[in-house]
């Protein structure tokens, strides 16, 4: 196997950040006011004229980078609808080169931060929520960037269904295990050894000898 060049994640950090709880908690006593990206609003529409009437399945691939994990879960759920959504137009454009003749999936750029809110307010429900690789904002003054240290991470978890994340730091999934946990949600974190993996980053890792791990919630 090829071998990569990814550098291992480095932190000030040497466990799960000391104030991730009570952020957690102030954001459930308050609400977001903060006006939503007219490019967002566009996508969630192109979105929804998309889905038209549908009640089926619904996945939502978040951080989807170039869709090639949005591909992948597609064919994994043929009769699921799959959104991949990604804030980079230049990630979003490089989609092509993965892209599939498969009608059950769409890719977007959009701000998660208020798709998720338009997606909440529109009382969306899916059945399984990806999020592979998001950037892991190391440092520890970067907490409230990670997407568990964040308002959006409520709304993201009102849209519910099971939630698959995974990172190349295993303290990112260990904190977000923490939250779900302070929420009432049970996880379960192991050590991916694909075969065939489910992002460009993540055969990169793999390919630099990392070790990646994935954090599933688990059903009542």
């Amino acid at each position: 196997m090829a071998q990569g060049n990814s550098r291992a994640i480095m932190t000030n950090q040497t466990g799960v950040h000391e104030k991730l709880i009570d952020l957690v908690s102030k954001y459930l006593h308050s609400v977001n006011h903060r006006p939503i990206n007219s490019h967002t609003q566009e996508a969630f529409d192109n979105v929804r004229e998309w889905l038209g009437e549908w009640d089926g399945d619904l996945i939502l691939d978040n951080c989807c980078g170039v869709g090639a994990s949005t591909v992948k879960i597609a064919q994994q759920h043929p009769h699921a609808k799959v959104i991949g959504i990604d804030k980079s137009a230049q990630r979003v454009d490089k989609h092509s080169h993965y892209a599939v003749r498969q009608d059950n999936y769409m890719l977007v750029r959009a701000d998660l931060n208020d798709f998720w809110r338009l997606a909440r307010q529109a009382q969306w429900q899916c059945v399984k929520q990806y999020m592979l690789y998001p950037n892991p904002y190391p440092k520890s003054t970067q907490v409230q960037k990670r997407w568990h240290g964040s308002p959006a991470f409520l709304d993201m978890l009102a849209l519910g269904g099971e939630l698959i994340l995974r990172s190349n730091w295993r303290l990112y999934l260990e904190e977000v295990a923490v939250v779900l946990a302070h929420l009432g949600q049970a996880t379960q974190l192991n050590d991916v050894a694909d075969d065939e993996p489910m992002t460009p980053f993540e055969a990169k890792y793999q390919n630099s000898g990392q070790v990646c791990w994935e954090l599933r919630t688990m059903s009542d």
